[in-house]
């Protein structure tokens, strides 16, 4: 019996300034800058910790925070911010962003029911595209509510340890 697999053949890292960086399943250690390849290798060991091995010089890497999709790493001491796409998500995007300049404001809603655990702003304050806004639990586990403009927080409609049905209205956003 032949086991149906998901084939994604490309996958897509976006860093915090929507800059597109594609690379290919299953990884190479190459990579390509202008039109020349060249040879890394991600290493591992007690002395050095995870290191990128280029040129033949150790370029220190770690990763600091990942939840979901997006991770915070630190390459050769600068913190570098991204989240990793499928084409579809990336497709998705496209199509939610062509919507934006379209309404002055932004409706988050629950995208599934469960219970509200924390909600991390207040009105009046500005959030950041990606920005976590509220903790949704559902089936047990916590889910990051982010949002999904630039704006201000104009009402916040959820309350913390209360439940939400799908499509229930959580945090309005004034687009800027």
């Amino acid at each position: 019996m032949a086991k149906d697999k998901i084939s994604i053949k490309k996958l897509y890292a976006l860093s915090s300034e929507n800059k597109r960086f594609c690379f290919s399943i299953p990884l190479k250690h190459t990579i390509r800058i202008g039109k020349r390849d060249y040879e890394v290798k991600l290493k591992a060991d007690e002395k050095f910790g995870t290191y990128i091995l280029w040129k033949n010089r150790k370029y220190p890497v770690e990763i600091i925070r990942s939840r979901q999709n997006k991770y915070e790493i630190l390459f050769n001491d600068i913190s570098y911010i991204f989240t990793v796409e499928t084409p579809f998500s990336l497709q998705r995007m496209k199509v939610l962003s062509s919507t934006l300049g379209k309404a002055d404001k932004e409706a988050i809603k629950a995208p599934m029911p469960g219970k509200i655990i924390d909600i991390l702003v207040r009105e009046g304050s500005t959030v950041s595209r990606g920005e976590p806004v509220l903790i949704l639990e559902a089936m047990k586990m916590q889910n990051e509510i982010q949002s999904p403009v630039n704006g201000q927080i104009v009402k916040i409609s959820a309350k913390a340890n209360t439940n939400v049905m799908k499509d229930d209205l959580l945090i309005e956003i004034k687009v800027e």
